[in-house]
């Protein structure tokens, strides 16, 4: 039955940003499809961690935080994840943040805070997630990408620059990994009703003209991702590699 495909039971599976919005949805969608999750922020992980334990799945709370994190430490980050859980089949780097200003006048520690999370962690954290994973023969890296991986934006350099970057390497890495089992794959959400969107939904001028653009006619939400995340986790993609995949209500298409 092709229904079987998308199951995840007896897999383990680290989300990073789990403790609200897009993440926690991810991660309460992988465990809906039978698997054990992983949950890193710098925030308490407690709702997150109750919405997977009521589905019976095993629930590990990581509190990291990825702005100063180095290899060493995502590595132990994987490290923590195999050891609680007894391995690591699946990764979601959906943690990231942004920052606003003109081009001109946008700062240096702007740049470096968000290349940080949104690049640097996530091939970080793929790497040491990749190793484990080859050592076994299959694995699944989704990335988080963007609408900003496809089109430039406006006062979001630093944003722009890492969510083309997160395209790069999930593609470069598909290229490398794709023959020894791996799936390195993306999704690129549409504007999405998150805190990272709040500023522009309270903007009396780009908010109805973000929604006039889009299709669907609504801003995403994080259950919108659902899906996709099952699918890109489960043995139903196993032959999509080095994908971006846009879940925007049609914004691209305009």
């Amino acid at each position: 039955m092709i229904l079987e495909l998308f199951k995840l039971d007896n897999k383990v599976a680290l989300v990073t940003g789990a403790g609200r919005g897009l993440g926690q949805a991810m991660a309460v969608a992988l465990a809906e499809a039978g698997a054990d999750v992983a949950g890193l922020d710098v925030i308490p992980l407690d709702e997150t961690a109750a919405q997977v334990q009521a589905l019976g799945r095993r629930f590990l709370p990581l509190n990291a935080n990825l702005l100063e994190a180095h290899a060493d430490d995502v590595t132990k980050v994987v490290e923590q994840v195999v050891a609680g859980l007894g391995s690591l089949d699946i990764l979601v780097n959906n943690a990231g943040i942004i920052r606003r200003a003109p081009v001109l006048e946008f700062s240096e520690k702007d740049w470096d805070d968000v290349m940080q999370i949104n690049l640097k962690a996530v091939f970080l954290l793929s790497q040491a997630a990749g190793r484990v994973m080859v050592e076994h023969g299959k694995g699944k890296i989704i990335n988080i990408a963007s609408m900003l991986s496809f089109q430039g934006g406006i006062r979001v350099p630093s944003y722009t620059a890492s969510k083309s970057g997160v395209a790069g390497i999930t593609r470069l890495m598909a290229n490398e990994l794709a023959a020894r089992g791996l799936n390195i794959n993306a999704i690129a959400p549409g504007y999405m009703a998150t805190d990272n969107t709040a500023p522009l939904r309270a903007d009396a001028e780009r908010a109805p003209a973000i929604l006039d653009r889009i299709p669907a006619g609504r801003w995403g939400e994080p259950a919108d991702l659902m899906g996709a995340v099952v699918f890109l986790a489960s043995a139903a993609s196993d032959y999509m590699n080095g994908a971006i995949v846009p879940v925007d209500g049609g914004w691209l298409t305009r």
